[in-house]
């Protein structure tokens, strides 16, 4: 279940996932890029670990994922994910997304007691509607605390290639916004983690991930692969294992999807 934040959060945060794990004992996950950082708070008695051997805490923070991550499951699960926006976190805390690129933070670690506290309220709410303005509240106090500056050039830039799909250049990026190359470069760099071409085409796969979703059964995958700005099959195929590390078909039937890029393996197909 995907729900909005509040109207004040939308600069901030792009929907909260409320998610379930199947009813197996040890379930194979795997969470790919979809341009956005978030926060997750794991709740039953579900345990999760990355590399098999390292467990997560019960709440943390993922910063951006320059390759998918295998992790896994024990026990069935729920989850409450905070999708933030691409450069959501930057605007809350102020932090280089460059430092959080690839690294998994307790949120203890960012935010001590609060955080505790956040998750022990979390975990005695029965309703997702009563969890949400939790939420709400937590982030709207981080935002009132945080002065974003009075002009930001990269929202803007972020609505123009989610607008083109992704199918927009460095180049043209640099014509659109006024601003030197350099300076966008180093604009992603440190408010989203990662440069604006390979931005690009994360928009662009998810920009297809969602007309697959959506497609009839008449329509083909290469018309959808045509539509997504693709040249060809092969391209897609291969822009598609690079971020996934799976194919299309598998994708489609041998994974449990909990969200659009955050999947769980179905038996023996991991």
């Amino acid at each position: 279940m995907q729900i909005l934040p509040s109207e004040f959060l939308f600069p901030y945060i792009k929907h909260y996932l409320f998610l379930e794990s199947g009813e197996y004992p040890y379930r194979a996950l795997r969470l790919f890029s979809d341009g956005n950082t978030g926060m997750v708070f794991l709740f039953n008695q579900g345990r999760l670990s990355i590399n098999h051997n390292q467990y997560l805490p019960s709440s943390f923070l993922y910063g951006q994922i320059s390759h998918f991550q295998d992790l896994s499951l024990i026990e069935k699960a729920s989850f409450i994910i905070i999708v933030f926006q691409p450069d959501g976190f930057y605007k809350l805390l102020g932090i280089s997304a460059r430092e959080l690129r690839d690294q998994i933070i307790s949120t203890q670690d960012l935010f001590g007691q609060s955080a505790q506290k956040l998750y022990d309220h979390l975990l005695h709410l029965k309703k997702s509607t009563d969890k949400v303005n939790t939420l709400n509240n937590f982030f709207y106090d981080l935002a009132l605390q945080r002065k974003s500056p009075s002009h930001n050039l990269l929202p803007t830039v972020l609505r123009h290639i989610a607008y083109k799909k992704g199918l927009v250049t460095v180049e043209q990026i640099v014509q659109y916004s006024g601003y030197t190359e350099r300076h966008i470069e180093r604009l992603f760099a440190e408010q989203i983690g990662m440069g604006p071409k390979k931005f690009g085409n994360i928009v662009q796969l998810h920009s297809f991930l969602k007309l697959l979703r959506n497609k009839a059964a008449e329509i083909s995958l290469t018309t959808i692969c045509y539509e997504s700005g693709y040249f060809d099959q092969s391209h897609l195929i291969r822009a598609f294992k690079k971020y996934t590390g799976v194919t299309t078909s598998d994708y489609l039937n041998s994974t449990n999807r909990l969200a659009i890029n955050f999947m769980e393996f179905k038996d023996g197909a991991d």
